[in-house]
């Protein structure tokens, strides 16, 4: 079946309300991560679900591309938009091609998502700060990446198959 450009506008815009809130949820929790400013990623989840639920890959990405704007139009400013970027396109771009291409699950795809994400972010600030020594952070924002990637699939995975089931 297909779905109409109506109803596939109606689900873009509910996914991106939910993705908005949970990142906005999320920066509420105090969380005794060891890297500042490290989240668990919830918004991720809806980012993943988008990107099973909606016929097209486009349709994801701008779930996830409205929920960065609409979340540094809120408040989150400049800076913080432009670390979202590149970690969600880094993510997306490659769990996209994962889902594509591969026989990979949807946690083992959301944890290369995760990895990516932070060295994506990583990037940004390393080239921002014009220094190689934040790259040492590399190893510990990769395994947390990847934990907060599986965390993320495990929820995105129940999610999916609740959906599936009606």
């Amino acid at each position: 079946m297909i779905m109409t450009d109506l109803r596939i506008a109606a689900r873009i815009a509910i996914l991106t309300a939910l993705s908005l809130i949970l990142f906005l949820l999320e920066g509420l929790l105090p969380l005794p991560l060891p890297v500042p400013g490290a989240k668990l990623g919830l918004a991720a989840v809806v980012t993943l679900v988008a990107l099973y639920m909606l016929p097209r890959t486009c349709d994801a990405f701008l779930v996830l591309l409205l929920r960065i704007l609409l979340a540094a139009a809120f408040g989150g400013g400049i800076a913080p938009m432009l670390y979202s970027l590149a970690g969600g396109a880094a993510s997306f771009a490659a769990m996209a091609l994962l889902k594509a291409r591969t026989s990979f699950s949807v946690v083992g795809i959301s944890a290369v998502g995760g990895f990516l994400h932070n060295m994506g972010q990583l990037g940004v600030a390393a080239a921002v700060m014009q220094t190689d020594a934040l790259l040492i952070y590399a190893p510990v924002l990769g395994i947390a990446g990847i934990l907060t990637g599986l965390a993320v699939g495990l929820l995105t995975k129940q999610i999916l198959q609740k959906i599936s089931t009606g």
